[in-house]
């Protein structure tokens, strides 16, 4: 048997308010993967400690092992045989392939806006909150490296010519966050999870990137409006907390109409091709021997009736 699967597995990440277990997308994709696919990890908060400043987050430890970044660490839980994926086709791995890199490229940008840039937001909300969860004299430096991190992030990603300074690219990034928005609630539509009864890492990703925004006290913020006119993402999140994350049992989502507008229509084009590509190049799901991961008994269909999406 390998080494470290016989090992403890520890995750460090940043600790959990507004009702989710954590308040930072990447570490909420892990925890959320992690029972997915019923990996057994020890979640330890660096909050209150130095690593708030210094440890990058999340963080995998097992045993000689120090995994970071989501990616590695989902690859790292699959090479242990636990694997969220497991019954996936080739073309529903590249799918999620296809889907997570949407994620990164329209919201993204959106969601380090919302929470570092928006002047509002950071001074009543995400400074307060990472202030204190820092030790003196980390508190004053943990929020400002953060939001500068952020901002210089967003430049990178998209301050593209003409558009240098992010005043100039803000409703760029939203526009394409809110377009993002409506693809997943049409490719959700009345299922609880992206492909059928039990969720997979494009549900983790997802979740961990929709959760904070939903879920935050947010004195201002466009995206989070659009999300909550989004009925059936919304209880996406919800389920999930529901079944995975508390003793509760979820409410079923509502449904969605099915037809999509010009946007949706354009962005489900740009999916599909970025799919066919990574397709015919992709096998790494099922690269190494896997078995079934325990997961909770899947949840039954949504109800047939149906909402309009909001453009």
């Amino acid at each position: 048997m390998d080494q470290n699967m016989a090992a403890a597995m520890e995750l460090r990440c940043w600790g959990g308010d507004w009702g989710l277990p954590s308040v930072h997308t990447e570490s909420l994709i892990v925890q959320a993967y992690a029972k997915f696919s019923g990996a057994k990890v020890t979640v330890s908060p660096v909050d209150w400690t130095w690593k708030t400043l210094t440890a990058t987050v999340p963080e995998l430890l097992c045993g000689d092992s120090a995994v970071q970044e989501p990616i590695n660490i989902l690859n790292f839980l699959r090479k242990q045989r636990f694997n969220a994926d497991y019954e996936l086709t080739a073309r529903q791995g590249a799918d999620t392939m296809a889907y997570i890199a949407l994620l990164e490229e329209k919201l993204r940008p959106a969601l380090l806006h919302t929470f570092w840039v928006d002047a509002e937001n950071y001074a009543n909300l995400t400074r307060p909150w990472f202030a204190s969860r820092s030790p003196f004299p980390l508190n004053f430096l943990v929020p400002s490296h953060r939001a500068n991190a952020a901002l210089s992030r967003i430049l990178l990603m998209k301050g593209e010519a003409p558009l240098h300074r992010i005043t100039e690219v803000e409703g760029k990034i939203y526009s394409d966050a809110k377009e993002c928005l409506n693809l997943l609630s049409f490719r959700l539509g009345m299922e609880n999870y992206f492909f059928g009864s039990l969720p997979t890492s494009l549900d983790a990703f997802v979740f961990g990137y929709l959760a904070p925004i939903y879920k935050a006290s947010l004195p201002s913020s466009p995206l989070q409006s659009h999300l909550r006119q989004l009925g059936n993402l919304t209880s996406f999140c919800d389920n999930i907390l529901a079944v995975y994350f508390s003793s509760d049992r979820p409410c079923p989502p509502p449904p969605v109409q099915e037809t999509m507008d010009a946007n949706l229509q354009k962005l489900t084009q740009l999916v599909n091709k970025e799919s066919n590509l990574i397709e015919k190049m992709d096998d790494n799901l099922r690269s190494s021997p896997q078995h079934k991961p325990h997961r909770p008994d899947p949840k039954p269909s949504l109800a047939s009736e149906q909402n309009s999406t909001p453009a």
